[in-house]
């Protein structure tokens, strides 16, 4: 058995949630106490019972952008799809696409609305590593803008097919979204509510933000058989020193720094290399896995995540590996719903 093999699971696809629940806060919440080593059952609501006086919760205010791209190829008029990952400043696109045939240097592709209405057009430049493309919008401006145009909710394959619902630029956004970037929703901040944030806040928690946009680097698959041969794409972080403040404060104080997913582990974990939490600006490719010794974060909410992914390596890393299999086993006998609009966890 390779070391990648050890972090495979078996997943009954009727198990994969393909809509949100009505209400975000009725989600199930498996609560993993490593201390006493305990697995109970609660839902996202009960999560202020769970926090004390003096704690502070951690969120990523990174908001998701319409990154799913669909069009077609002017040479042939085949289907195309794809995804923005980001922008340079001369307004260059790096996608990553889809279609039937070889794609080359020069080849256009047309760019459709949701109404399926012609747009307009990139153009191919160069093929980079990784399998993306850089390509050139043949309209200038603002990407986030151009994208309010073409772009849909990237939602991961794995949900209906990457097809979104009206109701997905809603559902697949986190209440306190801020800063635009990311090509994929921070899933654990799918479950907060306005109200269920003042809950928390009346109880004596501090909330605190931080940033990470996230892209390649938190989705894309680990295929190197031995988890040290993988590297991470690097992705955008962000921790202000207010917050770096607020989170030393309290843990001086006793209090427990909580992060709301992974990504927010990352930050946090990437603004305390040196063993203190500073201010953090910049990329930051991370990859936590064993024996990796956590300095930042006390506690973790987060979605359950797909097998032999950076994501599910980090949460066993963080609970302890025994353990989270447990969890996730109970989780698969006791029917929870599993990835982006499934239900949550939160390790103490």
């Amino acid at each position: 058995m390779s070391e990648l093999d050890q972090y495979d699971y078996d997943l009954p696809p009727e198990l994969i949630a393909q809509y949100p629940l009505r209400n975000r806060t009725d989600a199930r919440l498996l609560v993993v106490d490593r201390t006493q080593g305990d697995i109970n059952h609660a839902r996202v609501r009960d999560l202020p019972e769970f926090l004390r006086p003096g704690d502070c919760l951690v969120l990523n205010d990174t908001r998701v952008i319409p990154a799913r791209l669909v069009g077609r190829r002017t040479t042939t008029g085949g289907r195309w799809t794809g995804l923005f990952l980001s922008a340079d400043a001369r307004g260059d696109w790096l996608v990553l696409g889809k279609t039937r045939g070889k794609l080359q240097p020069g080849d256009r592709v047309v760019l459709e609305d949701r109404n399926a209405l012609p747009q307009f057009h990139l153009t191919l430049l160069a093929k980079l590593d990784g399998g993306a493309w850089a390509v050139r919008p043949s309209e200038p401006g603002n990407a986030f803008e151009l994208l309010e145009r073409v772009g849909r909710t990237p939602l991961p394959h794995y949900i209906r097919g990457g097809e979104m619902s009206e109701g997905d630029s809603e559902t697949y956004q986190t209440v306190f979204a801020e800063h635009p970037g990311s090509v994929a929703a921070p899933t654990a901040g799918l479950h907060w509510t306005a109200e269920l944030l003042s809950q928390v806040e009346r109880r004596g928690v501090a909330l605190a933000r931080v940033t990470l946009h996230v892209g390649m680097g938190t989705f894309r698959p680990i295929t190197a058989e031995r988890l040290d041969e993988h590297r991470m794409h690097s992705e955008l972080a962000s921790l202000s020193s207010e917050t770096a403040d607020l989170l030393q404060t309290r843990r001086r104080q006793g209090g427990r720094i909580v992060a709301v997913g992974t990504t927010t582990v990352r930050v946090l974990e990437s603004a305390s290399r040196d063993g203190d939490l500073r201010p953090f600006q910049g990329e930051t490719d991370l990859f936590i896995r064993p024996p990796y010794q956590f300095r930042a974060v006390d506690a973790l909410m987060t979605n359950f995540h797909l097998p032999r992914s950076t994501l599910l390596v980090l949460v066993r890393t963080f609970g302890g590996d025994a353990l989270l299999r447990r969890a996730y086993d109970e989780a698969i006998r006791e029917g929870y719903r599993f990835y982006s609009y499934g239900d949550a966890m939160l390790i103490l």
